[in-house]
């Protein structure tokens, strides 16, 4: 078989073309691959195409039930403080009043009112929003004193109320958030100048992102894992606070985009930027966190957001980036420097000349006073809206657009924890010093209620020592009493006495009617309870209760509720307010619980002729277009009569005076005033002046003694007393309480008379120096004088060391009936210590009467009878 060999190409044909050889359709591989990636490209877009339309839609919706499901921020009810009242005669000028008007929020378009100044005159015209309607009125002060007060027809008026001064918000929900509500046109020119330099440029300009700054962002946090780049716009900012958690990953970073994006679509520029300045988070006050540029003008500056200047609206803008790294009151430093960068960005964007921005910056930081229980009252404003829940219910609740008017008066709050905050170091500093190291140091919480004796208005309230530490509210926690209880154990027996009944065989209870306070088994029930006196060993035997009270003697207080009866005492304290009493011995001396806010109720029945009024906090609820939705009147009820009152207030003015709150006196406070210390694992201090009530509180939560040192125990003298004595020096100093005044003279059969201290009988010109004034029911007032006693038989004998022999004897000295000593008219032996001293009675070793310095007592001449004096005559009181 022959055999055909190609040679030379291998068997191809030298005319052959490659490209006839290749399948119909080929396509180069770069065509391929371009092909491939067009139409994997094309995939890809329309995958991405109906992925970001079903998102687009999906947060479409979520958009949407957010938009549509009500407002986007809950209208917050506003607290709004009690009318400031001017009064003629009043220390104040037009010009202050103005500034309250502003305050509150009267301008030239004010829905609330207007005023015109013009020399020492306002003209105050409320508009129809106003808590006044309609009642304007024209004030006219001359040299800082109201002269004169004219209504709208020309009427003169004694007073006249202004508009009700904002004092914060409730917060929303659980979260404790606290804003103030601001449109677009609210808000300075200058503050969008600087938010926008600081944080967004371009803002007025982007279509909600600026991609520029995205992709950057997005590479560093990719690399870097720590999704720290800040590139977002303010739109994409509010997205974030509106819809999102504040967890940072690539998820939530493109849901952020489609909110934005949603939000861009549906809303102008101004909308966007009023709803960004409501929302974004500018630090904690507090408990609260602030939210949104309105609420944080009041908390850092004290001010509208329409007040700010160019310096604080930079410092605004500022500190949006890290709130808490920013804060004013902490780190002023830092935040002074960031204002200053903020201002020079302002520069650069062209809002300010380099000259305004370096006036701006050379400005000090000057920021509202960091105490928030003094500016916005936070236990007050719990307390009212726990009894708005109480009595409007579920339907009034926080979200409604409620104006809620209550009783603060926030220069009097200001005071208050003023007042609680300068003393309360004092105190710890002196649980330190006695503290025995026994038990872990602990420093106590304080309460203090302020209120008008005479309308039961709660004009200030603490709660507690920080109220961003704790929000437990002590005004309202139960605690034993303590010796501020005593006076109703006196006022009972007085009630008895001006019912005619006598105390056995002492006749009608007078302020000097002798109790005894030797040791005594006061059993009941077959158990034995023998109580001591704060001072242990010192019973003075019978005392009169003018000093039982003065010096809070528990043994003869005890006595005294015996002998009118322990039920008499605790139906006494529950008409007064005091539901927890029970008629035991222990009764007496405030062992019994009741709040500060209670014992603010039970000390208006002194204070207001026999009165009980309930604290009281709300006056008026509104709607957002002045209309009533509800109005609050006071509870009042007669309780003691007015003579009981009287005489019960006029022995509390002894404790003041002489008593264990004379320290009150010594700390400055000099007006007329009435109180009563008391002391158990508590401290307490209650009194009251003509125009102003308050009860101080101090003790441990956990019911522990605020001292561990038995042997040095702290008293409310020491420490609940020179707070209020710091309170009402503060207040005395504010115009609406300058005007303390003696208290409202005795009612018809109630006198005054002038008492000798040692001896307990009338005093006249011949007795020591050393007496007080008393009151007593006409004909219940001692019949003797200090020096013309009479008979000094039976318990008054016994009393001042006298017996049967010295009846008619001059008490002051010699004379008829002198023994031959001429001793202060002691006769006989049994008048005479073992040693031959003249012994001397319970008051003079009480008061240092009849003590000698050598026990040789040198005979004295006998000396004429002193002439008989003119009885004493009640003293008068001006009406």
């Amino acid at each position: 078989m022959a055999v055909k060999v190609k040679l030379g190409n291998g068997g191809k044909r030298y005319d052959e073309d490659p490209r006839a050889r290749r399948p119909r359709g080929y396509r180069p591989l770069w065509q391929r691959a371009l092909l491939f990636l067009v139409v994997v490209g094309l995939a890809c877009l329309l995958v991405g195409a109906i992925t970001f339309g079903y998102y687009y839609n999906h947060y479409q919706k979520v958009v949407d039930d957010r938009m549509n499901n009500g407002p986007l921020f809950a209208s917050t009810a506003q607290i709004y403080a009690a009318p400031k009242e001017v009064r003629t005669g009043q220390t104040l000028t037009v010009e202050s009043i103005a500034q309250d008007l502003r305050r509150a929020g009267y301008n030239a378009n004010s829905n609330l009112g207007t005023y015109q100044l013009s020399g020492d005159t306002i003209t105050i015209k409320p508009g129809p929003g106003s808590f006044h309607s309609t009642d304007g009125a024209t004030i006219t002060a001359t040299g800082g004193i109201v002269q004169n007060i004219a209504a709208d027809n020309g009427a003169a008026l004694r007073a006249y109320e202004l508009e009700p001064q904002l004092i914060t918000s409730l917060s929303e929900s659980k979260n404790r958030t606290k804003r103030r509500l601001v449109t677009y046109n609210q808000i300075p020119q200058r503050l969008v100048q600087a938010v926008t330099a600081i944080e967004d440029r371009r803002f007025f300009e982007h279509n909600g992102l600026n991609f520029g700054r995205l992709v950057k962002c997005g590479v560093e946090d990719t690399l870097s894992r720590h999704f720290s780049c800040g590139g977002s716009t303010l739109t994409q900012q509010l997205a974030r606070g509106f819809f999102l958690s504040p967890e940072k990953h690539i998820k939530r970073k493109l849901i952020e985009i489609m909110i934005t994006l949603q939000l861009e679509s549906r809303f102008s520029k101004p909308q966007i930027f009023e709803m960004y300045a409501n929302q974004i988070p500018l630090g904690q006050r507090g408990s609260f966190a602030i939210n949104g540029f309105g609420e944080a003008s009041q908390a850092y500056f004290g001010k509208d957001l329409k007040q700010l200047d160019l310096a604080e609206c930079a410092l605004l803008a500022g500190i949006i980036q890290r709130p808490s790294y920013f804060n004013p009151f902490r780190h002023p430093e830092r935040v002074l420097e960031r204002r200053n960068l903020v201002l020079r960005s302002m520069v650069e964007t062209g809002s300010l000349t380099a000259a305004q921005s370096e006036r701006a910056q050379a400005e000090p930081l000057k920021l509202a006073p960091q105490n928030v229980d003094a500016s916005e009252a936070p236990y007050f404003v719990d307390m009212v809206h726990d009894q708005l829940q109480q009595r409007l219910g579920d339907q009034q609740n926080n979200g409604s657009p409620l104006r809620i008017y209550t009783s603060l008066d926030p220069d009097l709050q200001k005071a208050a924890a003023d007042a609680v905050a300068a003393m309360m170091p004092r105190i710890d500093e002196m649980i330190r010093k006695r503290h025995q190291g026994d038990t872990p140091l602990k420093y106590p919480q304080v309460s203090l209620v302020a209120l008008d004796p005479h309308t039961g208005q709660v004009l200030a309230l603490v709660g507690g020592r920080n109220y961003g530490q704790s929000q437990l509210n002590h005004a309202v926690s139960s605690r034993p009493t303590g010796s501020i209880f005593k006076p109703l154990v006196f006022a009972t027996a007085f009630s008895q006495s001006v019912a005619g009944q006598a105390l056995g065989d002492s006749g009608p209870f007078t302020a000097v009617t002798p109790l005894n306070d030797d040791p005594q088994d006061f059993s009941t029930g077959g158990k034995s309870y023998t109580p001591g006196n704060f001072e242990r060993g010192e019973y003075p035997g019978m005392v009169p209760a003018q000093v039982a009270l003065e010096h809070s003697l528990n043994i003869a207080t005890i006595s005294l509720a015996q002998r009118v009866g322990f039920e008499n005492v605790a139906a006494m304290a529950r008409s007064a307010g005091i539901t927890s009493a029970r008629p035991t011995p222990s009764v007496a001396i405030g062992t019994y619980s009741a709040t500060p806010m209670d014992m603010a109720g039970v000390y208006t029945v002194f204070a207001n002729r026999g009165v009980h009024l309930n604290p009281w906090l709300l006056a008026s609820v509104r709607n957002d277009r002045g209309d009533i939705v509800a109005d609050f009147t006071p509870e009042a009820r007669q309780v003691l009569d007015p003579k009981v009152a009287f005489l019960t207030q006029s022995m509390m003015e002894g404790v003041m005076t002489r008593g264990t709150a004379a320290g009150v006196r010594a700390l400055g406070f000099t007006a007329p005033a009435a109180g009563k210390t008391g002391t158990s694992h508590d401290v307490w201090f209650a009194g009251y002046s003509s125009n102003l009530l308050c009860i101080v509180w101090i003790g441990n939560d956990d019911y522990t003694d605020i001292s561990d040192n038995l042997s040095k125990k702290v008293q409310g003298a020491d420490t609940a007393a020179p707070i209020w004595a710091e309170f009402m020096k503060r207040a005395i100093k504010l115009p609406q309480y300058s005007d303390m005044k003696p208290f409202t003279p005795a009612p018809d059969g109630i006198s005054l008379y002038r008492i000798d201290k040692a001896t307990s009988q009338l005093a006249d010109e011949t007795c020591p120096i050393a007496n007080y004034t008393a009151a007593f029911v006409e004909g219940t007032q001692p019949h003797n004088t200090c020096s013309h006693m009479g008979d000094g038989t039976g318990i008054m004998g016994s009393l001042f060391g006298a017996d049967s022999s010295t009846a008619g004897t001059n008490m002051t000295g010699g004379g008829s009936g002198t023994n031959s000593s001429g001793v202060n008219g002691n006769n006989g032996s049994g008048n005479l210590n073992p040693d031959g001293t003249p012994h001397r009675n319970i008051f003079q070793k009480m008061f240092g009467l009849g003590k000698h310095e050598d026990n040789n007592i040198q005979p004295t001449p006998s000396q004429p009878a002193t002439p008989q004096s003119p009885p004493p005559q009640p003293i008068t009181i001006p009406r």
